[in-house]
């Protein structure tokens, strides 16, 4: 290390040469509060960046009325999005059938038993005198007492059979 310092040291013009030192050889001196001086002006930009940052994460945007005025918000909807889950909880949920669906579960139910528990659900619809939809309304009120099935012959019609 030293031959290629001293190799460098030749290509020097002669006045430098005498001025240099390698620079394992330079000695720094320095007391405890110079050294602490250096250090705090290498380390300020750094603290005020930190401080900047700390501001921006306690009072986002720089005004602390914005940020209450966004947790509330964000309560509120956390709120409207709980009342809406309920909501459709609610509406999933089995509902009891209306007095006039009782009536003619009973009148479908005394249908099927007359034609031996089993019967084509577009024959009973059309003995009920029922649109097709309210017919599917009925059928999904009264899901635990009849079953429904695909005829055998044809896959697209469907047969009821008691439970």
């Amino acid at each position: 290390m030293i031959e290629i310092a001293d190799s460098i040291k030749a290509f020097l013009p002669a006045a430098q040469q005498a001025d240099f030192v390698l620079p394992s050889e330079q000695i720094f001196v320095l007391t405890g509060s110079q050294l602490q001086e250096i250090i705090a002006e290498a380390t300020k930009p750094l603290i005020l960046r930190l401080e900047a940052l700390e501001d921006r994460i306690t009072q986002p945007e720089g005004d602390k009325a914005k940020f209450e005025a966004l947790v509330k918000d964000m309560d509120s909807l956390a709120d409207n999005q709980l009342n809406q889950l309920r909501l459709i909880a609610d509406l999933r949920k089995d509902k009891e059938p209306q007095p006039l669906q009782k009536d003619r579960g009973e009148i479908l139910r005394a249908l099927l038993v007359a034609n031996d528990g089993k019967m084509l659900a577009k024959e009973a619809r059309q003995k009920m005198r029922l649109s097709r939809s309210a017919f599917s309304v009925l059928l999904s009120t009264m899901k635990y007492d009849i079953e429904t099935k695909p005829y055998h012959l044809h896959k697209n019609w469907l047969v009821l059979v008691l439970r």
